[in-house]
């Protein structure tokens, strides 16, 4: 049985774990269940992936296979499905994810539950792309929705998802080139232009240094030696360089073409992802108050430097999926890659999200977090999980405090 989550920092506390190969089995096991939860790649940092005393599905055995159907335009996928894996499947047959998340090893049903994402100014995050999938619900049934803006971000808290069907786009080819040095003035005058120089652009830096460490540019084109005062980079860089990361197990940069899914995430699926010994947090603003979150984030630099390995600007567009963090509209990403010392951490949240607060902060669903953000559809979403789960079998602690307001 596993015991931890991926960075080790939660002890998962379920009874057992049952690894089904049928969806009859996954049907009869949460149908017997008091409380049961479908556990992916495990790259969570909170205890939304555990089960206390419950049943853990293990769904990477089920007999399933990844079907793209070109004539819609689209693939169907087993939940347990790593998106690296489905990448290569569908570049083969001419098509392409509109987007990728920075690492390629998470399974697509655990992604898109926490509404997980990319970057770019018009790119939605990834639970966008559903357009269908089936739920085992708490009676055992299985039900098939279509393009239900309720269901796809469900955090595990409305049935067991064991297949997803995913739109597609026709296959493309982008370059990755990075920049060193881009001046912090730079980066707030021209924040919109420097986020549309590419069809992905992620920013490094520690919150705490006279410049941006790092600016990514994923794009078809080439953009120059100069980035508003930043340089091209002389060589591979990790997005923690300056902490002295090698960049080895880093996609391709120094603008050198190549298909879609070995340029979007920043990441090799054969490669332990990121840093590995490392703890997360991310938080969203409306993008009009990009500015001003960056320099409340710099006003903490000498807090936030000593804990971090680097952190991360990215923009994301909106989407009118219930519980997603981009619900409503655009908005800029704020990701931080933390030491793995959960208690200096934890000890920071609060402060941060104090700074946040005027400018409608909502967290990351799979990561570190102090409070839980408001929604707009929040109760038509409990509604829903009370018709579905009306025992409350799905309604881990996490989901009590985060969404039903319990403690």
């Amino acid at each position: 049985m596993r015991d931890t989550n991926w960075a080790g920092n939660q002890i998962f506390t379920a009874e057992r774990i049952f690894r089904p190969r049928t969806v009859e089995q996954v049907q009869e096991a949460v149908a017997g269940a008091a409380a049961v939860k479908a556990l992916g790649s495990g790259h969570c940092f909170n205890d939304i992936a555990d089960c206390p005393g419950g049943l853990h599905l293990d769904l990477s055995g089920l007999d399933a296979e990844t079907v793209v159907d070109a004539e819609s335009a689209t693939v169907t996928v087993p939940a347990a499905a790593r998106y690296g894996d489905v990448a290569v499947q569908v570049h083969a047959a001419g098509f392409a994810l509109a987007n990728l998340a920075s690492l390629p090893h998470c399974t697509v049903a655990g992604t898109v539950a926490t509404a997980t994402h990319g970057s770019g100014r018009r790119n939605q995050s990834l639970a966008s792309a559903v357009s269908g999938l089936d739920l085992v619900t708490a009676d055992g049934e299985v039900r098939t929705y279509s393009r239900h803006d309720g269901v796809v971000v469900g955090l595990g808290a409305l049935g067991v998802v064991t297949r997803l069907t995913l739109d597609l786009v026709p296959a493309f080819e982008l370059r990755q080139d990075v920049f060193d040095g881009l001046p912090w003035d730079a980066a707030y005058e021209h924040f919109e232009e420097i986020h549309d120089s590419g069809y992905s652009v992620s920013m490094f830096t520690n919150w705490a240094r006279d410049t941006i460490d790092q600016v990514w540019v994923k794009g078809p084109g080439r953009p120059g030696a100069d980035l508003f005062g930043a340089k091209a980079a002389d060589g591979p860089r990790h997005p923690a360089h300056a902490a002295g990361i090698p960049a080895d197990n880093c996609t391709r940069q120094l603008g050198v073409p190549g298909p879609w899914h070995e340029r979007i995430p920043h990441f090799r699926l054969d490669f332990t992802p990121s840093v590995g010994d490392e703890l997360q947090t991310e938080y969203f603003v409306p993008v009009r108050h990009a500015v001003a979150a960056m320099e409340a984030m710099r006003g903490l630099g000498d807090r936030l430097a000593p804990v971090l390995l680097t952190s991360e600007i990215r923009t994301v567009a909106g989407d009118e999926l219930w519980l997603s963090p981009f619900h409503g509209g655009d908005r800029v990403a704020l990701h931080f890659t933390w030491q793995p010392d959960q208690d200096a951490v934890r000890a920071l949240l609060p402060v941060m999200e104090e700074r946040l607060a005027p400018f409608g902060v909502r967290p990351h669903w799979g990561k570190l977090f102090d409070q839980p953000a408001d929604y707009p559809k929040l109760a038509d979403f409990r509604a829903l999980a009370d018709e579905l789960d009306p025992d409350g079998k799905f309604r881990s602690p996490f989901v009590r405090r985060n969404v039903f307001g319990e403690r």
